[in-house]
């Protein structure tokens, strides 16, 4: 099974495709879902501009939410450092495949309903930032040549601070690294995962792509995969169902990766309303997921959905 390139861990260059698309995910949870979050940094650079995401769930928590979509180029084409209105980011690779940190300033809204994201976003402005560095639990995951993109299980320390409070963290989460083709979000649906059980297990799955029957990329680390010459069970179809809730923030889903079936059931949304410049619109809506397995073993992690419109 190839390998990631280290230099690709950086930034790559477009070429003419108005949605040429390179982006970066880093999700993380703790075990008893009481917190979680994500970030995805998405560059633009033919429309001139940056997708930011940040937010902060928990099972007991009102969803925090960054979106903002009208973020500046950074000033180098290998920079991730992003700057704008009541945002500071910047996110460094500082070991490429091994380890890297993000950091962010900025003002978020609390919502009391997570599909208010998909209106006005009426709510509590309040401070929000983290420190989090993401160490490689084992490997990275090179995908087969359907697009370039890379996966990589994660350990995830830091401190997260909301309004007045500060939070210490220590927990799990999963990066993912992808560049070179045109992210069309009005085009197709699609669903993808990644978690940990709690026997050390991790997983990664993308799946239910529109017109592609059960076609997918997943893998399987398991638990005494050694953290040197970890392995990871690569498969190719993902069958994929979900039960439906309202506004489609579903009520659970379930994914199968070769002979595991991984069910979940939300506890916190974290969704996205993706607006085309022709007026189009696709909902996104992401989770924080408690997990179960047709064997018997339970977990966490984050699953999300690509609703483009009908």
């Amino acid at each position: 099974m190839a390998a990631p390139d280290p230099k690709d861990e950086y930034r790559h260059v477009p070429d003419s495709e108005p949605l040429w698309n390179e982006s970066y995910y880093l999700d993380f949870f703790n075990e008893d879902l009481s917190l979680g979050g994500y970030v995805r940094i998405g560059f633009l650079p033919n429309l001139n501009r940056v997708w930011y995401w940040a937010c902060l769930v928990g099972a007991d928590r009102r969803l925090v939410t960054v979106i903002d979509h009208e973020v500046p180029l950074p000033r180098s084409d290998l920079s991730l450092d992003i700057r704008h209105d009541s945002l500071w980011a910047d996110h460094t690779i500082e070991d490429p495949l091994k380890h890297m940190s993000i950091n962010l300033e900025s003002f978020a809204v609390q919502l009391d309903d997570p599909a208010d994201t998909y209106g006005d976003m009426r709510g509590e402005v309040i401070p929000f930032g983290f420190e989090l560095d993401y160490f490689t639990d084992r490997a990275a995951y090179l995908w087969p040549p359907v697009t370039p993109r890379y996966e990589i299980p994660c350990r995830v320390h830091g401190q997260i601070s909301i309004g007045t409070e500060t939070i210490p963290f220590d927990g799990w989460g999963q990066r993912d690294h992808s560049w070179g083709s045109a992210r069309d979000w009005w085009a197709m649906a699609w669903t993808w995962s990644a978690g940990r059980l709690d026997d050390g297990t991790r997983w990664h799955c993308s799946g239910g792509f529109t017109g592609a029957g059960d076609f997918g990329v997943g893998y399987i680390l398991d638990a005494d995969s050694p953290a040197e010459g970890a392995e990871f069970r690569e498969f190719y179809e993902i069958p994929v169902s979900c039960t439906d809730g309202r506004e489609g923030l579903f009520e659970a889903s379930t994914h199968t990766i070769g002979d595991l079936a991984v069910d979940f059931t939300p506890v916190a949304f974290s969704p996205v309303l993706l607006e085309h410049d022709d007026g189009r619109q696709s909902r996104f809506p992401r989770a924080l997921a408690k997990v179960r397995t047709n064997d018997g073993r339970t977990g966490a992690g984050w699953i999300e959905w690509n609703q483009p419109p009908i």
